[in-house]
């Protein structure tokens, strides 16, 4: 019965370590760039675009030019998240993915 409770206070344990790790994922910010720093997008946590900085410069470009340059660093971005999460997740699971957990992309 002993080892049934350890079982049990280890996964009290990992639910804490779970929601203390979504809540540092939510802060994290993620800049992605395109087109030699053209264009900047930050996403949030949540994956949510917080802000996009787009030089002068390329502003003077064709439009469709601009709108791949946003594509491209919101992707950069995108990937950039991932990784951040992946990183504060493995802090918790010890690098063993959770099934059903689904990134906040």
């Amino acid at each position: 019965m002993t080892d049934f409770n350890k079982i049990i206070d280890k996964a009290k344990e990992l639910e804490s370590k779970m929601k203390e790790s979504q809540e540092n994922i939510k802060k994290i910010k993620a800049e992605g760039i395109s087109g030699s720093n053209s264009v900047k997008v930050i996403l949030d946590g949540e994956g949510e675009m917080q802000k996009i900085e787009i030089s002068k410069d390329t502003l003077k470009e064709e439009k469709s030019i601009v709108e791949d340059l946003i594509v491209a660093a919101h992707n950069n971005a995108k990937a950039q998240l991932k990784t951040k999460t992946t990183e504060e997740i493995s802090k918790v699971t010890g690098g063993f993915g959770i099934p059903g957990f689904k990134w906040p992309l």
